[in-house]
């Protein structure tokens, strides 16, 4: 469909559609088991119940938690698994009846809902400001309760499968207390967490569920498209931070994060993996929730090329680990999509040609249908790819230092105006680390 035919879409659903509600809430806990439900309904016509479990585990002490915090943290769970069912309409109004929000709140909610979803609206072709684009309404004058817990020196880190979150893993785990994080466990996620040699005991774990009518509506023709699923996961991770007493939360997310997908545009594939979010998330939590948790990108110093290096030195994760979205139900590198050519091209200064055959399957340099993708990595296109990939900076860097382009897909690329050596220099100072954080990972890049 063109882009104009959804701005017509989106035009007729607000109209149709006036007002999307958030219900309730539900928060149980059952022999050590966490579990959270939320109802959600559009115009009392379409009805939605995601849910999330979380299994026991002997480091959760739920039972410790009054019921009201556990109700405030659920809340904020629920605010943002909404986002993905309120996009099927996209309705002007959205009525939250849990709990009341103070005008600064509404103000945050509405900007990660609009910055969230920029991919979303890029993509659709929808044009509308942030001011228009919705407004919270509350059904109560109920106001949710800041979290008073005691917490520990204990580290969480959520694990995604991918190079990344194993870097952050693997140079954590033997200087402290660290328990993983998956949500939804897959091949990769349970390979990589036993590759480190972590019991199922010992990891965190979140089952979450979506309903089934939001995906039938997505079927049917409604709106559809990229939610910030690690402002969601952000707010999961706040939740299980106090429920283990884990003082620190340590997420993967490094600061080639930071630029925009669509080149002079706030649009970012990856703007709940932002700097931006990160600073806006802390004060949240800060101003709102509990000034003792800590949540910080452990890798926010660096870039993709320093995580790579890094990666290429962790060979026990090599044949488990995968960044590759489209694979992810197989457990598989496709070897077609634009994550399978970054991890290849960021990789290709570290790791072997051969070796990197052995791990993908195949020679990606070689595959002359990629070329459209390479295009947009390395930045002779006009978009990079919607997609959690690196900077075209490091791209051309990565292609510059292969010894034999002939006869290759990236045979023609630009040259870059910075090399390998330069780029593995670099520390972002941008960042949140806790000062035993940024000592470490100076220590270890010897900076």
């Amino acid at each position: 469909m063109k882009r104009n035919d959804n701005q017509l879409k989106f035009d007729l659903l607000r109209q149709e559609y006036e007002t999307f509600t958030f219900m309730s809430q539900e928060v149980k806990v059952e022999e050590g088991t966490l579990s959270l439900a939320f109802h959600f309904c559009l115009d009392d016509r379409y009805f939605f119940h995601p849910t999330m479990t979380i299994p026991a585990r002997p480091f959760f002490h739920w039972e410790s938690i009054p019921m009201p915090q556990l109700e405030t943290l659920a809340f904020h769970i629920g605010m943002v698994e909404m986002i993905s069912y309120w996009k099927l309409a996209c309705p002007k109004v959205i009525l939250v009846k849990p709990f009341d929000l103070l005008l600064c709140q509404r103000k945050w909610w509405r900007k990660l809902f609009y910055n969230g979803l920029g991919e979303f609206r890029y993509l659709n072709g929808i044009d509308c400001s942030e001011k228009d684009f919705l407004r919270f309404e509350t059904g109560t004058d109920r106001r949710f309760v800041p979290v008073d817990q005691a917490l520990s020196d204990r580290t969480l880190v959520p694990i995604g499968g991918g190079k990344d979150s194993v870097v952050t893993l693997e140079l954590l785990r033997n200087e402290m207390d660290v328990t993983p994080v998956i949500m939804n466990p897959r091949g990769a996620t349970v390979s990589c967490v036993e590759a480190a040699g972590y019991q199922e005991s010992d990891v965190a774990v979140i089952k979450r569920t979506l309903d089934p009518t939001m995906l039938r509506l997505n079927d049917e023709g409604f709106l559809n498209g990229h939610t910030p699923f690690s402002a969601l996961l952000a707010f999961v991770t706040l939740l299980l931070g106090f429920g283990s007493r884990a003082n620190y939360i340590a997420l993967s997310n490094e600061s080639s994060a930071n630029e925009s997908t669509v080149p002079g545009t706030n649009i970012n594939h990856q703007y709940s993996k932002s700097v931006e979010f990160e600073r806006d998330f802390r004060e949240y939590v800060l101003t709102n929730i509990s000034d003792k948790i800590q949540y910080f990108s452990f890798l926010r110093p660096l870039n993709e090329m320093q995580i790579a290096w890094f990666f290429s030195q962790c060979k026990a994760y090599h044949e488990v680990f995968r960044s590759c979205n489209a694979g992810s139900k197989t457990d598989s590198w496709c070897g077609k999509c634009p994550k399978c050519l970054f991890t290849w091209l960021i990789l290709s200064p570290f790791v072997s040609r051969e070796r990197l055959k052995e791990i993908f399957g195949k020679d990606l340099l070689t595959d002359q249908e990629l070329r459209p993708i390479f295009e947009e990595l390395n930045g002779t296109s006009e978009v990079k790819p919607f997609e959690c990939v690196g900077t075209v900076e490091e791209v051309r860097a990565c292609v510059d230092s292969m010894a034999d382009r002939a006869g290759t897909i990236v045979e023609s690329s630009p040259k870059g105006e910075a090399s390998v050596d330069e780029i593995l220099g670099r520390f972002n100072e941008e960042h949140f680390l806790p000062e035993p954080f940024v000592k470490l990972l100076k220590s270890r890049l010897h900076v």
